[in-house]
């Protein structure tokens, strides 16, 4: 079998940061095919399982035009990012086990937007908009009391008392200060769905390998921030009972993996605190497990928004911390028969 597989026909760079549907009887019938014609086994004898962890690849994320488009210094970050994805995907069939998926998922009166905060005038904070400790300790910025409807904001006081909390909790924390972030990822909304060549690239690998893809939803709680798949940013209110848990299920699914590919956005945000926390899990297990974890360092991208915020320093000091710590940080241009580990070669 070739270390490298060439790529169909059907891939097409230019479409990669468009909205389009995919046709799934045609990939289907192609990706059998395909299969026949290099000689594509099941996933399911796989001797290393490898799984390749796609980090919010959304619409939102990566498309020019959307909303919370993850740009970097480039200005094209996430589009050159998911070519080189799709590219990765399609060369690798043979050995990518399984793929899995977050979905950034939020309804409009969360915490992080605009919606749920107001100023004295009663102006809602607009995108980008910084909330600190010290503004709602002044009421600069307090709670909106019209979205007291909303599960778990029964109690205008009790709320405007976590608020508070849950700014002073992410400082406690290290976390970023509260950001209000424009209204993305919306349930049910085109932004929240998947990059279609992306999409197209995880179908063609389940039907040439005969392995399910898997799709973990995060960010649907209204009352904390969820960059990381595998745990809220605050997980307790003022009175320390639970309000979201981490997701204890879908680490130890990631832990079975021989290797874990990580590549999505953003690289200073959900795809750095998803990784932050699945180094602490495996350092609290054993001390080698990071070195199953290769990161595509060319398939992700920071928050930049020009003369405004630029994460990019941010992103690549967590980046050197990961490697640090035994993580793999490669380029999904390189063959990957030749990555540290020899995890490849099967």
């Amino acid at each position: 079998m070739p270390r490298r597989l060439p790529i169909p026909a059907h891939f097409n760079p230019a479409t990669v940061g468009q909205v389009w549907r995919v046709p799934y009887e045609e990939r289907a019938a192609q990706a059998l095919e395909w299969a026949r014609i290099h000689e594509l086994k099941p996933s399911g004898t796989d001797k290393k399982r490898v799984c390749l962890l796609l980090i919010d690849c959304q619409n939102t994320f990566c498309i020019p035009e959307f909303e919370l488009f993850v740009r970097g210094r480039s200005g094209q970050g996430a589009v050159d990012d998911n070519t080189r994805l799709c590219r990765f995907i399609y060369e690798n069939l043979q050995f990518i086990t399984e793929i899995r998926a977050t979905l950034d998922t939020h309804k409009a009166a969360q915490i992080f937007h605009s919606l749920f905060w107001i100023n004295e005038e009663g102006e809602h904070p607009t995108p980008m908009t910084v909330v600190s400790v010290e503004d709602v300790e002044t009421g600069a910025w307090r709670v909106n009391p019209d979205v007291t409807g909303v599960k778990g904001t029964d109690c205008y006081e009790r709320l405007c008392s976590y608020a508070l909390h849950y700014v002073r909790r992410l400082r406690e924390r290290g976390k970023y200060d509260l950001i209000i972030w424009p209204y993305h990822a919306i349930l049910g909304g085109i932004g929240h769905a998947l990059v279609s060549a992306v999409e197209e690239a995880m179908f063609f690998h389940t039907v040439a390998r005969r392995s399910q893809a898997g799709f973990e939803i995060k960010g649907d709680f209204a009352l904390t921030e969820h960059y990381s798949v595998l745990s809220p940013e605050v997980d307790e209110d003022q009175e320390g009972n639970v309000i979201a848990e981490r997701n204890a299920s879908f680490l130890n699914t990631l832990l079975e993996f021989d290797a874990v590919v990580v590549a999505g956005q953003a690289k200073s945000h959900c795809l750095a605190w998803t990784m932050e926390d699945l180094l602490a899990e495996m350092a609290s297990r054993h001390e080698d497990l990071a070195k199953k974890v290769y990161l595509l360092e060319d398939c992700t991208s920071p928050v930049v928004v020009p003369d405004l915020v630029d994460f990019t320093e941010a992103a690549d000091g967590a980046f050197q911390r990961f490697a640090d710590a035994g993580v793999n940080v490669v380029r999904s241009t390189e063959p990957v028969d030749q990555w540290p580990g020899g995890i490849f070669t099967q």
